[in-house]
């Protein structure tokens, strides 16, 4: 049995599926789109329109990069506010024509440096929490890694949230944790499982709604998550969006109620 720490561990590897893989396996005629309008392009975030199988989709994902090189150019998969807005920039766009929008996160939390607050970090992540809740187009978010803190939120806000079985989805890092508990980071080992972020957790607790089984092969496991997502957004199509809208809602009141143990 996988310990809440391999998962966390699993959830860190370089050799993990990322969204650039995703992409290239799923979708036809992929078109990218860059920059915020504001002030620049977040090389963190990836995003774009493009055709998962006959249906038209807007997908955004965080990116980490697979070597150093791109680990510096994504940073780390730390997004900075321009990111955030570039991803609401497209969603803005996905709700105009009607398009499902796909998120996938992967991140361990928003970029906490001094550039990133002044341009206006705190906001541009409220600004996606309180926008994604009223978007009357379907939304599916894939958690494929790390999910830190408002840093995943603000791409989480969904009418359901997968992730893949060795993913984990924190209010922080088990180092921070252990850090603000203990004063000593080296204990996020013991914590881990009391956090309760990993995908069986997190499914018991009501916070996701699907886990998504892990194999070797990514491009195969790209392609099983590019399945379950055609099929569960032709679901939707018959829905209208102000029923998505409710769904929405409803879900994240339902959560709460779940995890204060009253449902």
């Amino acid at each position: 049995m996988t310990t809440a720490w391999e998962k966390v561990e699993r959830a860190r590897s370089k050799n993990r599926i990322n969204t650039q893989t995703i992409f290239d396996t799923i979708l036809t005629d992929f078109m990218e789109f860059h920059g915020d309008r504001y002030f620049g392009d977040d090389s963190a975030i990836k995003g774009g329109i493009g055709m998962l199988k006959d249906m038209p989709v807007t997908v955004i994902g965080v990116v980490k990069g697979r070597d150093t090189e791109e680990n510096l150019k994504a940073n780390f998969g730390m997004v900075h506010p321009e990111g955030y807005r570039k991803a609401l920039r497209l969603m803005k766009q996905a709700e105009k024509f009607k398009r499902p929008i796909i998120t996938f996160i992967d991140t361990p939390g928003a970029y906490p440096g001094i550039g990133a607050e002044e341009r206006g970090q705190g906001e541009a992540i409220a600004q996606n929490l309180m926008q994604m809740m009223t978007f009357e187009v379907p939304i599916i978010a894939v958690i494929i890694g790390e999910a830190g803190s408002g840093g995943a939120l603000a791409l989480a806000v969904a009418n359901e949230v997968w992730m893949l079985e060795n993913s984990i989805y924190s209010i922080l890092s088990p180092e921070g944790f252990a850090s603000i508990l203990y004063k000593d980071a080296s204990k996020a080992k013991e914590i881990v499982d009391d956090m309760k972020i990993t995908s069986d957790a997190l499914l018991t607790l009501g916070i996701i709604d699907d886990i998504i089984v892990e194999h070797d092969d990514n491009q195969e496991l790209a392609q099983q998550i590019g399945d379950k997502l055609y099929q569960s957004l032709s679901k939707y199509k018959k829905k209208r969006g102000s029923s998505l809208v409710k769904h929405r809602y409803e879900r994240f009141r339902n959560m709460g109620e779940v995890e204060h143990g009253n449902k």
